[in-house]
């Protein structure tokens, strides 16, 4: 049954789907309706729903929940997201599944209410301290973000890994009809390091503290090859009109769409454009930007972002200098409009030529 949602409450209705069963948040525009949604419907199903005293507070009840086997949810915006960094980095160096919504808005600071992309660093590059890595899914409609979100949980608990569903202002509040797969079942996924209670067992501790650095860097080594079983298995990019073009956009989220209307116009007036759409964002499809960096019709990149060139680092390095790639962003919470676009394409063609 298809039916018309918020961005921010299909998110929490696809969470519930997913059987989640524990949410701790905080209020902050303009993920406000996520949190408002889970209120209403979590308790309801059994759930467990507390609006925190902070942010902090919110992601530490997240670690406590998670450490006891539950499906567990948090989610906040910008500054909010900041504050959970530490919590972040406690859940990826514990292996505790978490799913982490945050819904960008503009920055850095307080910054504003509007729709950013400015939290790409934070997201893919480990905004807390140490060496972890967050999965990172980066839908660009509504539809895709409730299918992110069930995937999410499931993501979160085959790695025992935090997962982040990067979504924005615009993705939030939109209004799109969606479907929810009404055939999804609950994975059986058994969890014998969660602390139940200790009954004729051995004791068990959810924990991150390693105080013998040789006990420290062995943990670290697994991790990482943990991390690479990701990057092996769990890529995914849309690949959009690129099987002759001759320039490629590079784009993530909502910004990806306005860029796909630009390669729509610009393929009608006869130009050979296409579009790759990271939708991990971590892992990033470096070897797809690459297969295409190699092609000798590619002729160059244009990396387009709602911030200051944050993506722009990975796709550089994924195009190994190959072809010249360049950027066009806005940034403070002003979005790319499509003839902006196709204006820049144009003058990055003309000094091409």
């Amino acid at each position: 049954m298809k039916v018309l949602m918020k961005g921010n409450e299909a998110i929490a209705e696809a969470a519930l789907r997913a059987g989640c069963e524990c949410f701790f948040g905080y209020p902050i525009t303009p993920q406000t309706e996520l949190l408002q949604y889970m209120a209403k419907k979590l308790l309801k199903s059994g759930g467990v729903f507390i609006q925190a005293e902070s942010e902090v507070g919110a992601i530490n009840m997240a670690y406590g929940a998670s450490s006891c086997g539950k499906r567990v949810m948090t989610s906040s915006s910008g500054p909010g997201i900041s504050l959970k960094q530490e919590g972040i980095s406690y859940l990826a160096g514990a292996e505790l599944p978490c799913v982490i919504v945050n819904i960008m808005r503009g920055g850095p600071g307080l910054g504003n209410i509007n729709a950013a992309q400015s939290d790409y660093f934070q997201a893919t590059k480990g905004g807390g301290h140490g060496d972890y890595k967050v999965i990172v899914l980066a839908p660009s409609s509504v539809q895709e973000a409730v299918d992110l979100t069930m995937k999410a949980f499931d993501l979160a608990d085959r790695y025992r890994n935090p997962v982040m569903i990067l979504g924005d202002g615009m993705l939030g509040q939109m209004m799109e009809v969606v479907e929810f797969d009404e055939n999804y079942e609950k994975p059986c996924v058994e969890k014998p390091w969660a602390v139940t209670g200790e009954r004729n067992r051995p004791k068990r501790v959810t924990n991150s503290l390693y105080i013998v650095p040789e006990e420290l860097e062995k943990h670290n080594f697994k991790l990482k090859e943990k991390y690479k079983k990701i990057e092996e298995n769990e890529v995914m990019v849309e690949e959009y009109m690129t099987e002759d073009a001759e320039v490629l956009f590079v784009s993530f989220g909502m910004c990806a769409r306005i860029v796909k209307s630009s390669v729509n116009k610009l393929r009608q007036s006869g130009e050979k454009v296409g579009l790759i759409r990271p939708i991990t964002l971590y892992p990033f499809p470096k070897e797809v930007l690459g297969k295409y960096a190699d092609s000798p019709a590619v002729k160059f990149f244009i990396d387009v972002e709602m911030n200051l060139g944050q993506m722009l680092e990975d796709v550089k390095l994924s195009v190994a200098g190959n072809k010249e790639v360049y950027f066009y962003g806005r940034t403070g919470g002003m979005v790319p409009t499509v003839d902006e676009i196709m204006e820049f394409y144009f003058s990055c063609k003309k000094q091409k030529v």
